[in-house]
């Protein structure tokens, strides 16, 4: 089989062109060699795949004969990734909902505000006179003349 139409037949990807898309960005390859979506899939293959920033690894156990359903695809492959990758996805996603759960929007006026606020211009505050700022006086002035 195809390694585009493997992808897609595994569910790795949504749909067989996105896999084809990615494998011509050398995104995918077998063993260290990065392929064409022509490349034949074979039983006991390990696959590389870059996604989401992660390298996971797959190892091929069976030929699916077309699109299976997500409770078979562990009877078709192996997932041989590092837990490392795992483990850097998880910071990712942690990171990125410190704020602002996923599917709340744009930020509203009361956020903004806060969120300048939090942030703050403290120097505008503090000094409005930029001759007391820069330290020069009056005095200074006329003691010149």
């Amino acid at each position: 089989m195809r390694i585009d139409k493997f992808l897609w037949s595994i569910r790795f990807y949504k749909t067989r062109s996105i896999a084809a898309e990615e494998i011509k960005k050398n995104r995918v390859s077998i063993g260290t060699s990065a392929v064409k979506s022509s490349k034949e899939v074979k039983e006991g293959d390990t696959i590389k795949i870059r996604k989401n920033q992660i390298d996971y690894k797959i190892k091929v156990i069976q030929i699916p004969k077309s699109r299976i359903g997500a409770k078979l695809v562990p009877l078709h492959i192996q997932d041989v990734t590092d837990k490392e990758q795992y483990e850097l996805l998880k910071l990712r996603k942690m990171s990125q909902d410190y704020y602002r759960n996923k599917g709340e929007g744009r930020p509203t006026k009361k956020d903004r505000r806060e969120m300048d606020d939090y942030v703050g211009n403290d120097i505008d505050s503090d000094f409005t006179d930029w001759d007391d700022f820069f330290g020069e006086t009056d005095n200074a002035e006329e003691n010149e003349d």
